[in-house]
């Protein structure tokens, strides 16, 4: 049956405090419903763990992943599709700072997968694109609200009507991926330089940070500096912040505990 078959690999790094997750699926990592639903489990596993600092999404293989399961959606009921974005976008949900590291192929799914990352760095032989109009179809888990919110509408309208692909030097550009890495090595290489920054910072201030951000960037600007406002009086009395000042004072690394 094809919704079901591949992998979403879990492992643990950094003395539990980063979680990996692998997409698995053969040659081009095609994303099934059964992957769908696996990342969904994984970031509610994430999302209890008070352990887990950061998550990095990874491809295995040469490409991230080509895109969804075209023949499984043909087997789905069209009221099934009503919440089919829900799975791939819990990462945006997360309370976790999320990488997305790309190399290859990053289409479709894979895209909006990576779309509702925090951060996404590629290689520099990486493509980006959103093909559903190929098929008669459009993006339906969030590629069109967060590709436009990244590049612009008019980009946006351009390459999901057209189905064109975005190289790793304009995706950059655009200020869709972070940084890009010269070859797979380099990328990983970059994934660690950026949980070392990571890693160090307060647990707390972090996914206040991220709250603040994506919660204010939809709306008028005098809200989001009344959030930013009221979330930075809050963290003015967290462990964290005294534990930063002190840190600061005494010139040593902080101690962060997340509280």
């Amino acid at each position: 049956m094809a919704l079901t078959g591949g992998h979403v690999h879990h492992d643990v790094t950094h003395e539990g405090r980063v979680v990996n997750l692998t997409l698995d699926n053969g040659r081009y990592n095609v994303v099934t419903m059964e992957m769908r639903r696996r990342v969904a489990e994984r970031f509610a596993a994430i999302d209890a763990d008070p352990n887990v600092n950061a998550v990095v999404i990874r491809g295995e293989g040469a490409h991230f992943t080509s895109g969804g399961d075209i023949a499984g959606f043909v087997e789905i009921e069209p009221v099934d599709f009503t919440d089919l974005g829900q799975d791939i976008t819990a990462p945006a949900r997360s309370a976790k700072p999320v990488i997305t590291a790309v190399d290859g192929y990053c289409f479709g799914v894979g895209l909006e997968l990576a779309l509702s990352a925090d951060i996404r760095v590629a290689t520099a032989r990486s493509q980006f694109a959103l093909p559903e109009m190929k098929l008669g179809m459009i993006p339906g888990s969030g590629g069109t609200q967060r590709l436009a919110r990244l590049i612009g509408l008019s980009r946006t309208k351009y390459h999901v009507l057209t189905g064109e692909r975005i190289s790793a030097q304009q995706a950059e550009e655009w200020g869709i991926t972070a940084s890009t890495a010269a070859d797979e090595a380099a990328l990983k290489a970059e994934v660690e330089r950026i949980l070392d920054v990571l890693l160090g910072h307060s647990p707390l201030a972090m996914r206040t940070a991220k709250e603040v951000l994506d919660r204010g960037v939809d709306g008028p600007l005098y809200t989001g500096i009344e959030l930013e406002r009221k979330a930075y009086a809050m963290l003015r009395s967290s462990d964290d912040f005294a534990e930063g000042v002190a840190a600061f004072n005494e010139k040593r690394k902080p101690k962060f505990k997340g509280r």
